[in-house]
């Protein structure tokens, strides 16, 4: 005999099916609450890139960047300022390990939270944090006298900043896949070699033929073309903004079903 469902049990049903999925705007403030309360990550997100932005780019303040009118220490500080926006969003991204070392992704499977809600919530505090790492380079070369045009600024900036979108499902993705302990561990120096192949430590130009042609597959590449084409002015990269697209879906994609995966495990 087939069962029926009472109206009640089709109520609860619904009631189980929240909208979005899940993403609600409170659930993102206190993710986010979190993260400024992590004052170890904040410091480790900011400090880092204003220091190699002081120990590359002051030496150079005054070096003119070809015909462009600007010196090299702007070059070098969009750079460092992509740098700063992979860091802190990977990192925070990566939090989600301690989660689950906490338990907190058995919770969640009793919850009718949707992955890509999840995700979203996640990605989205993680660039806030990423925001804050623009913010201090900038402010940091302000300060040291480096001059760009206001529309450079803004467009280099917000380049910088949405382009950590990549990093922040990279670290969701890393944070599922490894332990807690080990997060940090891996991260740091696959972003470090993300960057300096990517073309941020260094000019893609001082490499040799083979590294350039690799650079432009990896992640850390379309983020500082595209940051960087404000103060160039050599055209718009479209292929630096497909491998910005290519590898914000791969990473996404890999971090939604690392979630399923671990949420299954309850």
């Amino acid at each position: 005999m087939t069962s029926v469902a009472s109206p009640t049990d089709r109520s609860r049903i619904q009631r189980r099916i929240p909208p979005f999925g899940g993403f609600n705007f409170t659930f993102l403030a206190l993710e986010i609450r979190r993260i400024l309360r992590n004052r170890r990550t904040l410091i480790f997100t900011i400090v880092m890139p204003v220091a190699f932005l002081l120990l590359f780019a002051l030496p150079n303040k005054d070096q003119p960047l070809g015909n462009t009118g600007y010196s090299y220490a702007a070059y070098v500080m969009i750079s460092f300022a992509v740098y700063g926006a992979m860091l802190a969003a990977t990192s925070g991204g990566g939090m989600v390990a301690v989660e689950r070392a906490q338990g907190w992704s058995r919770q969640l499977r009793l919850t009718p939270l949707r992955p890509a809600a999840y995700i979203t919530i996640k990605m989205l505090s993680a660039m806030f944090l990423g925001l804050i790492a623009v913010v201090a380079v900038f402010v940091v070369g302000a300060i040291m006298g480096i001059t760009m045009p206001w529309q450079v600024w803004i467009l280099s900036g917000l380049v910088a900043w949405v382009g950590s979108m990549v990093f922040a499902t990279l670290g969701l993705f890393v944070g599922y896949l490894v332990p807690s302990e080990n997060v940090m561990q891996i991260l740091g120096p696959l972003l470090a070699f993300l960057a300096l192949f990517g073309g941020l430590f260094v000019p893609l130009e001082v490499l040799p033929q083979v590294l350039q042609d690799i650079a432009k597959f990896t992640p850390a590449y379309g983020v500082g073309a595209i940051a960087r084409t404000p103060l160039l002015g050599n055209g718009f990269d479209w292929w630096a903004l497909v491998n910005v697209l290519a590898w914000g879906i791969i990473f996404g994609l890999l971090a939604a079903r690392m979630f399923r995966r671990d949420t299954k495990r309850v």
